[in-house]
């Protein structure tokens, strides 16, 4: 182990030397292209943080990270003791039936102690809608790959903070966005194709249908359970007294969605939560990927009672490039739906969710097929060798993990990421105000409407958030 160190270190030397871009240890990634050792060498080994044991890290992330024998998850870190107890128990004892090894995983009260241990390599980051864009940011300044839960950020600015600093460090990062891959769903990317090859004639419009959120939850008052660091977990939101239904059960981690989801604290509401899934194959679908809407107008029923107070039904119309008009409802079915001059063709995940306790049945209440058009021909129709083929990808964590041990771009990368979570955000934008917007996607702002650009920020309640992490 120690001349593969050794030869590794000679290398990123070697190679430093022989670039004309200087890179510190602390933001060279430590896994070496697997074309340098081979994909078996000890030193492409991937040592993987779990930032966040709940209910997505437990059932989705680490469940695909940790089917690859050349992964360890050595760390993990939650600021609920309870939690972290059950991740390590729960991780060590995965790696053991995985692969017959023992393992012992370190844990960590706080995750900026996981970043800075230079035992890790990635991190997988699984934490709340207001924890993402803080973590991620100091991942990549600590020269961490980073795999990251939708939506990137709380708000379009500290998405954009986060975005530039992934960039800089020149870090693998991963949006999960999982609709790309081909498993479990291979649809999705089939779609995009036929859509972009023309196989429905000229696209004209996108329908969305989304969920929606119930009212509700418990306003009563309760004391800060002794497991829980509770003002770390508030973050950069405002301080207000706990409720367990404001935060997650402290029973079971992989029952009901968390009280979170549904407070506009911590979250936009299924507008991202749902959103950032379908908009990202609309976009792949439309060739908008790096771009937005134009103009986007919204109206939504918001709670007047109760804890939860994210969005419930919901109407959106937006403007995209090349005059496609795109339609977001929560009467649609959820899915995504393309329609050109010479057909139709709609895409969903089916029965199929990403957890047990995700919504999936559609508003209306009917069966929908996951994969139909209007003629069920153009679902069959093969696409030529000269053709438009789409980024294959198997598996979100798994094309993510190959692309930290090869060097390569992952399917959704953090520019794609953040104009998928800015459409997001600006539709929500545009349900709060009621009104047309017209939104510039270079500059990131609304045109002529200063108060619009007000929502692309939110304070940041020191020591919290992108605007106080130093470096």
């Amino acid at each position: 182990m120690k001349t593969n160190q050794l030869t590794r270190r000679k290398f990123i030397k070697q190679s430093v030397k022989g670039s004309a871009v200087l890179f510190t240890a602390a933001t060279f990634p430590t896994i070496v292209p697997a074309s340098v050792f081979g994909k078996n060498a000890p030193s492409n080994r991937i040592h993987v943080g779990q930032i966040g044991f709940g209910r997505i890290g437990m059932t989705h992330d680490l469940p695909e990270v940790m089917k690859h024998d050349y992964v360890t998850v050595a760390a993990v870190a939650d600021l609920d003791s309870n939690r972290l107890k059950q991740g390590k128990a729960w991780i060590e004892k995965r790696h053991l039936d995985n692969f017959g090894k023992t393992i012992t995983v370190k844990t960590y009260a706080d995750y900026k102690d996981l970043i800075a241990s230079g035992d890790i390599d990635a991190v997988v980051i699984s934490t709340p809608d207001h924890w993402h864009a803080q973590p991620a940011m100091e991942a990549a300044l600590a020269g961490k790959h980073i795999y990251l839960q939708k939506p990137t950020s709380l708000t379009i600015q500290e998405g954009r903070t986060m975005a530039d600093a992934v960039k800089k460090a020149g870090v693998v990062f991963q949006l999960g966005s999982q609709q790309r891959s081909i498993h479990p769903w291979p649809q999705f990317k089939r779609t995009c194709e036929l859509v972009r090859n023309g196989r429905i004639g000229t696209l004209k419009s996108v329908k969305i249908g989304l969920p929606i959120d119930p009212p509700g939850g418990n306003t009563t008052k309760m004391p800060v359970p002794p497991n829980l660091n509770y003002d770390m977990w508030l973050g950069s939101t405002p301080e207000v007294y706990y409720t367990e239904d404001r935060v997650h059960s402290q029973k079971a981690i992989n029952g009901d969605r968390p009280g979170w989801l549904r407070c506009e604290q911590f979250g936009a509401g299924m507008i991202t939560g749902w959103g950032v899934h379908h908009f990202d194959i609309a976009h792949w679908g439309m060739d908008t990927e790096l771009s937005g809407p134009i103009e986007i107008e919204g109206k939504a029923e918001f709670p007047t009672s109760g804890l939860w107070d994210v969005h419930g039904k919901y109407e959106i119309h937006a403007l995209y490039p090349n005059n496609v008009q795109v339609e977001v409802k929560d009467t649609f079915p959820n899915g995504i739906r393309f329609e050109g001059t010479d057909g139709w063709i709609f895409v969903s995940r089916g029965d199929v969710g990403v957890t047990a306790s995700d919504p999936t049945a559609a508003s209306d209440g009917k069966s929908h097929e996951a994969f139909t058009a209007s003629d069920k021909k153009i679902l069959t129709s093969e696409i030529g060798p000269n053709e438009i083929h789409l980024y294959e990808s198997p598996e979100q964590h798994t094309n993510w993990l190959e692309c930290i041990r090869d060097g390569k771009p992952t399917i959704s990368p953090v520019e794609v990421a953040q104009h998928v979570g800015s459409a997001c955000l600006v539709a929500h934008t545009a349900m709060k105000l009621g009104r047309k917007l017209r939104w510039d996607t270079k500059t990131e702002k609304f045109i002529g409407d200063e108060e619009a650009n007000t929502m692309l920020s939110r304070p940041q309640r020191f020591p919290y958030g992108t605007e106080h992490v130093k470096g």
